[in-house]
């Protein structure tokens, strides 16, 4: 309560008390059944609404910010094992310069990624809940304003039936109804036309924050699965770990051979799927395989989309070509 002086006359300090006990002691006889109630059942269920539209919102936000909050972990994540890799990564080994370019460009997603989920999604929401403390508490007002005129109504009317009619105090009485039901009525039509239009809002804003959610997820993806040199679009979050790894191991594989190819060597893909052979001609592949793509004896008997090839393991191992088979090629990357 303010103290008198600080910008609150006694006069004004002793009104506010005079209303707030008259409006307890007129709930407290409504509440009794002693005095009637001013009911408006459309109102209440826009109430209804209001109340439940502001608590969905207010979920939603705070959804995705645990969705941001997650996110900014997976990154920090991602950079971490980025920086393991790097640390690992001897400066002679194959492809360094790809790695780091790689490490660089994967940051740059995940950052672009935070902030478009912020910018479209997090901030309209904010933006969007930002109207309902507001609302919220010209509608306790309203409900204020609503006691007082049934307490201005009932003293009226009470003073109409006394035996001993003041006509100065019903005059009065009178005045102060006529006020108490403007006010309440400003305050309340004002809200029946605000009400609806605002609960009609919400499935603009949902549709808009998934869509928009859901459109930068696809891009991220997209994003990241061409910095990898992948198309796996369903597990994007660990292509460019996987392609990290596989560069290491092909420094690995290459700076541990003699420098010795096979006849028809042509260049080196790395398996990204595991193939299973169905016919005897087939090489069977597993994901990390590094494989030698040989040239075909005869080019017409090379089918749209096959590599004939032979396992760099069984090369170093025996230096021999029997081994090699066909294999399909969008199931490997080259290196």
């Amino acid at each position: 309560m303010a103290e008198i002086g600080k910008g609150v006359s006694a006069g004004k300090l002793a009104i506010n008390v005079q209303k707030t006990l008259s409006r307890a002691q007129e709930k407290v006889l409504q509440k009794l059944g002693k005095a009637d109630e001013t009911r408006d059942a459309a109102f209440e269920e826009m109430v209804t609404n209001f109340n439940k539209q502001m608590a969905d919102g207010t979920k939603l936000q705070k959804d995705l910010k645990a969705y941001l909050a997650a996110v900014k972990a997976m990154h920090d994540a991602s950079r971490r094992l980025h920086d393991c890799l790097a640390d690992m990564y001897e400066p002679d080994w194959f492809g360094k310069e790809e790695m780091d370019t790689l490490a660089e460009d994967t940051d740059t997603l995940w950052l672009d990624y935070h902030q478009n989920i912020t910018d479209k999604s997090l901030l309209s929401m904010d933006t969007y809940l930002s109207r309902f403390p507001e609302v919220k508490a010209r509608i306790a007002k309203r409900n204020r304003k609503m006691v007082d005129f049934d307490s201005a109504r009932h003293h009226f009317a009470s003073l109409q039936k006394g035996k001993k009619k003041d006509e100065v105090k019903i005059a009065k009485a009178e005045e102060d109804l006529g006020r108490a039901q403007k006010i309440f009525e400003e305050l309340n039509v004002e809200l029946q036309d605000e009400l609806p239009g605002l609960w009609d809002s919400r499935v603009g804003i949902y549709v808009n924050s998934f869509q928009s959610l859901a459109s930068h997820q696809e891009k991220f993806h997209r994003e990241m699965s061409k910095v990898g040199g992948l198309h796996l679009i369903d597990h994007t979050p660990l292509v460019n770990t996987w392609t990290c790894a596989s560069i290491l191991v092909q420094s690995a594989v290459t700076n541990g051979s003699d420098g010795e190819l096979p006849p028809g060597f042509l260049y080196k893909v790395m398996t990204v799927h595991d193939y299973t052979a169905t016919d005897g001609d087939e090489l069977e592949l597993k994901i990390g395989d590094v494989v030698l793509v040989l040239a075909f004896d005869n080019p017409e008997e090379q089918d749209d989309g096959w590599l004939l090839g032979l396992k760099e393991s069984h090369w170093l191992q025996k230096k021999d070509v029997s081994a090699k088979g066909v294999f399909p090629e969008n199931f490997t990357q080259k290196v």
